[in-house]
């Protein structure tokens, strides 16, 4: 209980602005060995992460846990079968678990040919443009480790932030294609990625200006309904 303690006080320490160590230390009166060990154990956890000053800030791992009394997936799978309506094409919603990413929902084609992903499915985070769109996004630290067993380039990412959506061809299955867009947090942080696809002959190796379109539109109605 001790520990807990102590790596409580940290996140407290963090959770109105950025601490270098010597503030933790100030603020948690904890000794310093003690602090710096606690704090590298959070952010191994991704409770904590550094700035690009070096200085420990809350970590995208709080948000999820937030999240995580939230009925996310009956709101992502509300748009998702508006999405899939739209588009004619299978629609899915994920989010990141560390170096994986997690299908919270989906709404597939009732009929023809699919790309089927099932709730519950854990795909890498280096193939298909839904990790594009979760990573796009993240600090440096947690992508460039991804990055060389990864099918896209940190070229790759830079688009996608700068367009707000993602594009990949036969990433992670010879054939299929996906269009993806980053669900943002008020805060602006991304809260998950929809996404849809299906085969390339159908979905077109590049996606028209209305189905870009309707996806954006589902990630933004998302966000707001998850607010």
């Amino acid at each position: 209980m001790a520990v807990l303690d102590k790596a409580v006080a940290i996140l407290r320490a963090v959770a109105d602005e950025p601490a270098t160590l010597a503030e933790l230390v100030e603020r948690t009166g904890l000794p310093r060995a003690t602090a710096h060990r606690l704090a590298v154990a959070l952010e191994g956890h991704r409770l904590v992460r550094r700035t690009a000053a070096g200085a420990w800030s809350p970590g995208p791992a709080l948000g999820e846990l937030g999240r995580a009394g939230t009925d996310l997936a009956d709101v992502a799978g509300r748009h998702l079968a508006i999405l899939r309506d739209v588009t004619g094409e299978s629609a899915q919603f994920y989010v990141r678990e560390g170096t994986t990413r997690v299908c919270l929902a989906a709404a597939e084609r009732s009929s023809g040919l699919r790309d089927t992903v099932p709730v519950g499915a854990r795909l890498p985070m280096t193939a298909g443009s839904a990790a594009h769109a979760l990573l796009a996004f993240a600090p440096a630290e947690e992508v460039t480790p991804l990055l060389p067993a990864a099918t896209f380039t940190a070229r790759t990412l830079i688009d996608v932030r700068r367009r707000g959506w993602a594009h990949s061809i036969a990433e992670r299955e010879a054939g299929v294609a996906s269009l993806s867009a980053p669900v943002r947090e008020p805060g602006g942080g991304v809260l998950g990625a929809v996404s849809i696809s299906g085969p390339v002959e159908r979905l077109g190796r590049r996606p028209a200006p209305e189905v870009v379109t309707a996806v954006l539109e589902a990630a933004a109605a998302i966000s707001r309904a998850a607010r």
